[in-house]
């Protein structure tokens, strides 16, 4: 245990001055900022809305965003972005020799690349909340104060998290294991475009065996009903536990494949 904290904390270091780390924060503060800019100075347009409305609209624009494109994307760089400075700095055998088990350096950099996607969750969540509670305040025609999101939006993006689970599994093994980049984003490009055509255009039935069509269709599953205060949803529908069963298999198989073979 000694040795994953050792090595979850070396993960912390080696990268909170990177792009990966910095995407988590920078990536749901400009986003929700600019929506929260847009309700502002369109603040006539949507004022007669009911503030349960008001709410949907003003959130559901990040989280749309997130679910059907960003995140998968963001995932897919994610993946890569927690073992691209061994890679670069060819560090890998010198990693791997250190007097710390293999299970401990690959489930921390695993755990890293799922935190990472936690936190960029959380602050959509919080800076969503704080956004609106704020246009409330400064623009009072808009009725932010009449109706309480939070648990919703709460259960919302806790499912899209766990919907995510497949996608980060089989990025972070192929950010592992391929030095070059445009192998796993060329693989999570198609596969996300996969993922929207087959939820989307194609109503294909089984898109939830998809790994890059769950965070969608997680949302979906939500959306398609009114979700009425205190009422917690079905968070394990077919897309969630699929994407908790395929996270489970890859991460179980990319130990093996760490433990046999030498990462070049």
């Amino acid at each position: 245990m000694k040795g994953f904290l050792l090595s979850l904390q070396s993960e912390f270091y080696k990268s909170r001055k990177t792009l990966g780390f910095w995407g988590s924060i920078l990536l749901p503060l400009l986003i929700t900022f600019f929506v929260a800019v847009g309700f502002y100075f369109n603040a006539d347009k949507v004022a007669a809305f009911p503030s349960e409305k008001l709410w949907g609209q003003f959130a559901g624009i990040p989280l749309a965003v997130m679910g059907s494109l960003l995140l998968p994307m963001y995932i897919v760089f994610i993946g890569y972005s927690v073992n691209a400075i061994e890679h670069k700095s060819d560090t890998w055998k010198t990693l791997f020799t250190l007097p710390i088990p293999k299970w401990s350096i690959y489930t921390a950099k695993y755990l890293y690349a799922v935190i990472l996607v936690l936190i960029t969750l959380t602050l959509f969540f919080v800076l969503t909340i704080g956004f609106g509670n704020l246009l409330g305040n400064i623009q009072p025609k808009l009725k932010f104060g009449g109706y309480h999101m939070e648990s919703t939006l709460f259960q919302v993006y806790a499912k899209l998290f766990l919907a995510s689970q497949g996608i980060i599994a089989l990025q972070f093994l192929m950010g592992l294991l391929w030095k070059d980049f445009l192998k796993p984003m060329g693989i999570g490009f198609v596969g996300t475009i996969a993922g929207i055509i087959l939820t989307g255009p194609a109503h294909w039935k089984y898109a939830y065996i998809l790994p890059y069509a769950q965070p969608l269709l997680s949302i979906m599953g939500i959306g398609n009903r009114k979700i009425r205060p205190n009422e917690t949803p079905d968070f394990l529908t077919n897309e969630v536990w699929i994407s908790l069963v395929i996270a489970a298999v890859v991460y179980v198989a990319g130990y093996f494949i760490v433990e046999r073979r030498s990462i070049k």
